[in-house]
């Protein structure tokens, strides 16, 4: 397989490190840095480095866009006007609204893996960087069913773990689960600074506490600025919500409600435990066939069906009849419960399922 990769960050690095190494494919890439395409060469994220989108998609049978958010819709048109017609695009970007609106070409299919680190670039750039990671794709009613799948398989072959979502609802659990996070952490380590400074303490004073929820304090401004920006609505629907929540908190305090706070804190407990428990696997596969007509946006309906249900298809494959007309998409599931789920929403939709 043949694949590029445009942006070589730590992000598009991993990428081709990942592809090379894991799916022997090769690699080719580009970036407006020099030296970041120099770096990426060395490090073994690519087999070539290119000096144009053109010459990096020549060949490629997947295309990767790994830019700032704030330039990735005009890369995506870009990548796609080079592309060749059988080529998948995909980008990494941590909002999806925009880039999804602005493009409904058949081939692309927006995307964005749950993996990173404090630090950025390609010299960062690891080939197990997703292992084990959601990798959110944002599938249309225009994409290629034959495409998703081939992404699909690319992924999975990273070491992902693929997961259809819409667009409105990534933005808007990403709000949540990630951007307000960051907003957080820079008003913590703020806060923190300045009540060390007023109380004529060595910042050496911080505990862990502190250390862990502010490790994404102050990320790289030129990733996260255009992040803010792009999600500006639904960022600040939410840190409304918070701002109430920690009204409620300085309401108990001062009002000495010792109850009530046991109540807040068990219920952070629980609530943790069972964002850590959701993301447990290893569970018995099933596999279900569904028989699907030759339409567009099939495959996207199944998956964002699934996606809604928090049901996640572990592997898929697609294969078409002799004439075309129609076809079987085969799915696999991990859990019997999720497995008769899964049966139940694909019925609903009115397609025949079996389980293999």
């Amino acid at each position: 397989m043949r694949i590029a990769v445009v942006g070589v960050g730590l992000i598009g690095g991993s990428i081709g490190l990942g592809a090379r190494k894991r799916l022997g494919a090769e690699v080719s890439g580009t970036d407006r840095s020099p030296d970041a395409l120099t770096a990426a060469v060395e490090r073994g994220a690519l087999d070539r480095a290119c000096q144009t989108t053109e010459e990096a998609l020549d060949g490629a049978e997947a295309a990767f866009v790994a830019v700032p958010v704030g330039t990735l819709e005009g890369v995506v048109s870009e990548v796609l006007a080079a592309a060749a017609d059988d080529c998948v695009v995909s980008d990494v970007g941590s909002t999806k609204r925009a880039v999804v609106a602005a493009h409904s070409d058949p081939r692309f299919v927006g995307g964005h893996p749950l993996a990173g680190a404090e630090s950025s670039g390609v010299e960062h750039a690891r080939a197990d960087l997703f292992d084990a990671a959601t990798w959110y794709l944002t599938p249309s009613q225009t994409t290629s069913g034959v495409l998703y799948e081939r992404l699909h398989h690319l992924l999975h072959g990273l070491g992902a773990r693929p997961a259809a979502i819409d667009a409105d609802t990534h933005d808007r659990i990403l709000a949540s689960v990630s951007h307000l996070p960051h907003v957080l952490a820079n008003v913590l380590v703020s806060r923190a600074a300045a009540a060390l400074r007023s109380g004529d303490q060595q910042l050496e004073a911080t505990g862990p506490s502190l250390r862990d929820a502010t490790r994404v304090a102050g990320a790289s401004s030129a990733i996260w600025t255009d992040i803010y920006m792009s999600n500006a609505d639904v960022l600040a629907k939410e840190l409304k919500r918070f701002s109430g929540q920690l009204d409620e908190v300085r309401r108990a305090l001062s009002d000495k409600d010792t109850r009530w706070l046991e109540r807040w804190n068990e219920a952070a407990a629980a609530d943790r435990r069972s964002l850590l428990e959701a993301q447990l696997a290893g569970e018995e596969l099933f596999e279900l066939r569904v028989s699907v007509p030759n339409r567009p946006g099939v495959i996207a309906e199944i998956a964002l069906a699934l996606g809604r249900a928090g049901i996640n298809i572990t592997d898929l494959a697609l294969y078409p009849a002799p004439d075309m007309r129609e076809g079987v998409v085969a799915l696999w599931i991990a859990g019997p419960d999720r497995a008769r789920r899964t049966e139940q929403l694909i019925a609903d939709l009115g397609l025949p399922v079996v389980r293999a």
